[in-house]
């Protein structure tokens, strides 16, 4: 192949001189003071210190490796469990009346009516909770009886995980997860390499690469292991997953001693999983608790819907009500007994009357159920059914090519999926497939894949046909080529059925479709080992021996690995975001232009079209847009782009540039830092061999649903790390942007002018006609638009704006936008995706919406609700938020009617009576009213009740703005709903008697309510709601005979009140009378 390989390659040479006339070393090298900076900086605090095998002394100074993941344990549940039930304001009412109730000769309901129906439903909460612990405790259990291998004793023991201990050597096979963090000594595949698996950390199943260091590679052996001496200086627990920087000392059979860096490619994280290596020992570092995994085992933010915040309110003005009543009852019971003291047949003379302060508890006791004692649980339940019963089973959102569902995380936040206002995306795996295709490319200043020969991938012939010509740039062509090849962290592995073929797992889609492409190309990536790559170029095999691999991280948006080739030239192949790779090229680049016109020529059609916007015609607009296009540039046709360069390094250059990134390597204090530091020292003056182009398609449906949710008044904006150009092709093709928007574009570089820019676009609304809007702003200009001088003035600008695309930007600038809408605009906010780049704008986002996709699983493992496809978004809002709304709302809604209809009868009997705090209601119908006799139709309306079809929900979007608009639940209907209120008044019979012709009345009332505003039947809905009235008939047949009964103390006041009460005529007409004038309204 060496004809292929034009000799020294000149352009590279040519470089290479001019930068040692420059002096490239002088600048390279850091001061001497800075060279001499040593780890001692780092505090003692900052820092773990242990020696290996250690066992005795580090068990005494380290914490175990058992592990609880559980919420409670037999010391901690009841006052856990307690605080947090009495924590809301319902349960620590009751608790306050049942308390109260003990009081002698204070209720008028006895002592335990309000004290039995809460510990009822205090009991079945705890049962929850405690069958919910039980599952955690079991699962702790299996995890901490795992076996593991440990070196002890100077031979390998089995132990319980719970065993180990920092300092030990254990021994993991294939296919085992590691018990605890572990720092990779050496493995049975060659140089110390291993693979793993991180599905239990992050959900991606691919294998990832981890390599011992050389001066620990060796240890093969229980002898080798037997005689280590070696001590480990590290990080102190922390949570950051996939950092790790430590350095360990080992003493050699002559003394000496010699420091080994440590990092993320050694270390191996408690819960991941070892394959395809037969085994591996390694040092513990962190056990238990202090083990990264754990450290990241947060509790997720605690999200609480609208709807509760308002129903909590509504508590807090009933009670305040109830203690006015009873504070206007209490004085009217003092003006009555005042006017009747000396009557005589009161006989005040022998008994004195109750003390007024004690009448004032005794109506607090007689009105406390105002508030429904069982609206907690019933709303736990009802909750409970639409999300893992509902959400969880609905075939339309369930993805059959990945056998995905739909899953509902929580069930908290149902009804807030019916209000959603802000709707805040990431691109890529989200309205994107995340499944890349290489599809074009520049190289040399030359466009390829023009003529495609097989539609829907690269198969452009010419590139080969220049490279094998003897093109003048085929010494280009072919270095790109190799570049592909080589600099990437893909792992080759064989398919067992088949060796010849190679499958590559990669941690990015992207590096996958790169090295996949160039394979198709004829430079096929074969065999990765630790320090060598070994590529087949046009059918010849090319060994690339790596000196430094410096990776990818969101900072630097570019890596580059340093090889050593064939023929002896060091070179640095860097591959990253345009952005970041033209600032660092050197000032002769043949195909800067051209490949900078490939990349950016859509960025002057936008400007254009904007411009032109104010003076032409919508017709004309389409024009000159489908004229921009059909240039069909990279970013013009939302291709993901990347820059390659390279960079040819002399001996010196490598070896003085080497002393700078080992000082790094082994630094303990801000290691990653230092490391990004050196890398920036050695990728500058690179040479631009041209850029790649990926397609990552839209999913199916995406133009669809975002269509539907703009309808139903939903504001959308997405927040991607992609290049401007991209997103905004992105944003015309899934309909967010069309051509009818004013596009207002940002991109500034100081927070002067991104103030003044914000200043003037607010002044020219005053002027702007009534076509939409659409703001797009990059990252930079993102972080000074949110500094606090500045961002309300942005967030005013945003709000005009039909739609809004943050470019560029961080995981941090993504969930700071949720909050900075959230919190000022006072509206629901939904944030979805699917990386873990995502999880800080899920979990700051109202509604977190996680997407089971390519990225792994922790956008859906920290999200509320998860789904695999962007287009289920519409109808879990749509439909299921939109149900779970009204069913919430309306049960709420009801509840507290039909508490009022009862216990306000008390008030106006009070009139009657005197207000001396007699009751209406044999005190035992009084307590199961809730439990018994109401509890069903409240249930049925939250489950089952539909107030219309999924298919006109999905139809008609606008529907949904009801929710967003909260007219189905606010404090104004709340109060305006019991204003239909029953009163009740008789004369038949006795105190009983009268008493429940109207507690029958209010109950037949009530469950006709609830046929009222029932809006869809089941056979369920039926049983629940007429089936509560004839529990009621039932009960009064048997319990108010139940006295009768030998050994029965109970209902003896209520004796016989049956037979008496449904003899008489008049009493079944009322019964069908009152409810009905009752509820004349809603008919």
């Amino acid at each position: 192949s060496q004809h292929q390989r034009p000799e020294a390659l000149p352009w590279l040479k040519r470089q290479l001189m001019e930068e040692q006339e420059q002096q490239f070393n002088a600048n390279l090298l850091p001061s001497h003071g800075e060279s001499e900076r040593s780890d001692s900086e780092v505090g003692d605090g900052d820092q773990r210190y242990f020696a290996v095998k250690n066992y005795i002394q580090n068990s005494q100074v380290f914490c175990s490796n058992r592990i609880s993941t559980a919420k409670y344990n037999l010391a901690t549940f009841f006052p856990k469990f307690l605080f947090e039930q009495f924590s809301r304001h319902a349960n620590l009412f009751f608790l306050f009346t049942a308390l109260v109730q003990q009081l002698p000769n204070v209720s008028p309901t006895g002592r335990w009516t309000t004290a039995l129906p809460l510990a009822i439903v205090l009991i079945m909460t705890a049962v929850k909770e405690l069958a919910e612990d039980f599952k955690r405790h079991r699962a702790d259990r299996d995890v901490n009886r795992r076996k593991v291998k440990v070196f002890r004793d100077l031979v390998f023991r089995t132990v319980l995980w719970t065993e180990v201990q920092v300092g030990d050597v254990v021994k993991v096979l294939n296919d085992q997860h590691f018990p605890a963090d572990l720092i990779l000594l050496s493995s049975s595949e060659p140089e110390g390499m291993c693979y793993i698996e991180t599905a239990n950390l992050d959900g991606e199943t691919n294998l990832k690469i981890r390599q011992a260091h050389s001066k620990t590679s060796h240890l093969l052996s229980r002898e080798k292991i037997r005689g280590l001496k070696a001590c480990v200086e590290c990080e102190l627990p922390n949570e950051r997953l996939y950092n790790f920087v430590g350095n360990m000392t080992m003493s050699t059979n002559n003394g000496e001693c010699s420091i080994i860096p440590i990092g993320p490619d050694q270390f191996l994280q408690r819960g991941a999983q070892l394959r395809n290596t037969s085994w591996i020992y390694g040092v513990v570092v962190f056990t238990g608790h202090e083990s990264k995994l754990l450290k990241n085992n947060k509790a997720a933010p605690i999200k609480r819907s609208n709807v509760d915040a308002v129903y909590n309110r509504q508590i807090i003005y009933l009670f305040f009500t109830l203690v006015t009543l009873s504070l206007a009852s209490t004085i009217a019971y003092s003006i009555w007994i005042n006017q009747h003291k000396n009557d005589w047949y009161f006989s005040f003379s022998k008994q004195k009357p109750l003390h007024p302060g004690l009448s004032f508890f005794t109506f607090m006791i007689l009105y406390n159920n105002l508030i429904p004692i069982s609206l907690i649980i019933t709303l736990d339940i009802v909750k409970y059914f639409q999300a893992l019963v509902f959400i969880n089973n609905d075939i339309d959102m369930y993805d059959e090519e990945s056998n995905v569902p739909a899953q509902a995380r929580t069930s908290a936040l149902n009804e807030e999926l019916g209000q959603v206002q802000y709707i805040f995306s990431d691109k890529t795996g989200t309205l994107t497939c995340n499944e890349m295709l290489f599809m074009k490319c520049s190289v040399a200043g030359v466009r390829y894949g023009e003529m495609q020969q097989e539609p829907g991938q690269f198969s452009d012939p010419s590139l080969l046909e220049n490279l094998s010509s003897g093109d003048g740039n085929a010494s280009v062509i072919r270095e790109w080529l190799t570049l592909l090849a080589v600099c990437h962290t893909v792992i080759p592995e064989r398919d067992r059925a088949d060796p010849d073929i190679i499958i590559y797992q990669a941690a990015s889609p992207d590096e996958a479709a790169l090295v996949a492409a160039v394979k198709k190309l004829g430079f096929s990536f074969n065999v990765r080992q630790p320090d060598r790559i070994i590529i087949n170029a046009m059918g010849q095999d090319e060994s690339y021996t790596i000196l430094n691999v410096l990776e990818f991280n969101s900072t630097r948006k570019r890596m580059s690995v340093i090889v050593r080739d064939e023929s002896n030239d060091i070179k640095l192949f860097t591959k990253g975001a345009d952005s970041v790779i033209f600032e660092r090229l050197s000032q002769h680049q043949p195909f800067a232009e051209e490949t900078r016109h490939h990349l950016h020529k859509f960025e002057f059609a936008i400007v254009l079209i904007w411009f032109c916007k104010t003076v032409t015609s919508t017709t004309y607009l389409i024009f000159l847009l489908s004229g921009a296009l059909t240039n069909q540039e990279f970013a013009a046709e939302g291709l993901r782009t990347l820059c390659v360069a390279v960079r040819l390094l002399s001996e010196e250059q490598y070896e003085e540039w080497s002393q700078i990134y080992n000082e790094a390597s082994t630094a303990i204090h801000d290691r990653a830092t230092k490391l990004d530091e050196a890398a920036e020292k050695i990728e500058q003056n690179l040479f631009l061999l041209g850029a790649t182009a990926i397609e990552d398609r839209l999913q199916d449906e995406v133009p669809e649903t975002i269509h539907a949710l703009k309808e139903a008044g939903i504001r959308i904006w997405v927040c991607t790390g992609d290049k401007q150009e991209t997103a905004i092709n992105i944003g015309f093709s899934c309909k967010l942007l069309n051509s009818s928007m004013d596009i207002l574009t940002a991109n500034k570089s100081s927070l002067e002018a991104t103030a003044e820019w914000c200043k003037q676009q607010l002044n020219a609304l005053n002027t702007h006609d009534n076509r939409p809007l659409a703001l797009i702003v990059d990252g930079s200009t993102l972080e000074f638009a949110l500094t606090e001088g500045v961002r309300m003035e942005w967030l005013q600008l945003s709000k005009a704006c039909t739609a809004v695309i943050c470019c560029r930007v961080s995981p941090l600038q993504k969930a700071e936008v949720v909050r900075l809408v959230k919190e000022n605009e006072k509206a629901i906010t939904l944030a979805i995706g699917d990386g873990a780049n995502d999880v800080g704008m899920i979990q700051a986002a109202d509604v977190g919406v996680g997407i089971s996709g390519k990225e792994g699983l922790q956008a859906a493992r920290s999200s509320d609700y998860s789904i695999a496809q962007f287009r289920f978004l519409k109808k879990l809002l749509l439909v299921h938020g939109a149900w779970s709304y009204r069913r919430v709302t309306m049960l709420i809604l009801y509840s507290f009617y039909k508490n009022i209809a009862l216990y306000l009868i008390e008030l106006w009997y009070a009139f009657g009576n005197g207000f001396s705090g007699q009751i209406l209601f044999e005190r035992w119908t009084i307590a199961t009213y809730n439990v018994a006799f109401t509890l069903l139709p409240p249930v049925a309306i939250g489950i089952f009740d539909q107030h219309l079809s999924a298919d006109t929900l999905l139809a008609i979007p606008r529907l949904y703005r009801a929710g967003q608009q909260r007219q189905h639940f606010n404090t104004r209907l709340f109060w305006v709903f019991h204003g239909d209120n029953i009163t009740a008044d008789g004369q038949v019979g006795g105190q009983w008697v009268i008493g429940h012709i109207v507690y029958s009345i209010v109950v037949y009332t009530v469950t006709l309510k609830a046929a009222l505003v029932t809006n869809y039947w089941t056979t369920y809905n039926h049983i629940a709601i007429w089936g509560s009235a004839l529990i009621w008939l039932v009960f009064t047949f048997a319990y108010f005979e139940l006295w009768a009964a030998p050994g029965v103390a109970i209902a003896n006041e209520v004796y016989g009140v049956a037979r008496y009460m449904y003899r008489s005529a008049r009493v079944w007409f009322s019964f069908l009378i009152i409810p009905a004038i009752a509820l004349f309204r809603d008919f």
